[in-house]
């Protein structure tokens, strides 16, 4: 199978977002780095933008599937 340069994009896009996803919430659950209510606001926060971005993705792929 022949893999698009965009196909390896979004492949290591995705690999990207679920690995910074996953600190985050290591760090939410084990109280790393979060000092305050601000903190933990901020990296919840920063969860659901980045699944709002893999969503993003999914509706992308969608719209181009049915285009092509």
């Amino acid at each position: 199978m022949i893999q698009t340069t965009s196909s390896v994009f979004e492949r290591e896009l995705r690999r990207l977002i679920s690995e910074e996803r996953h600190h985050i919430a290591t760090n939410v659950v084990g109280g790393h780095s979060i000092t305050s209510m601000e903190a933990y606001r901020e990296a919840i926060g920063k969860i659901s933008a980045l699944d709002l971005v893999v969503e993003l993705c999914d509706e992308a792929n969608k719209i181009v599937n049915k285009t092509l």
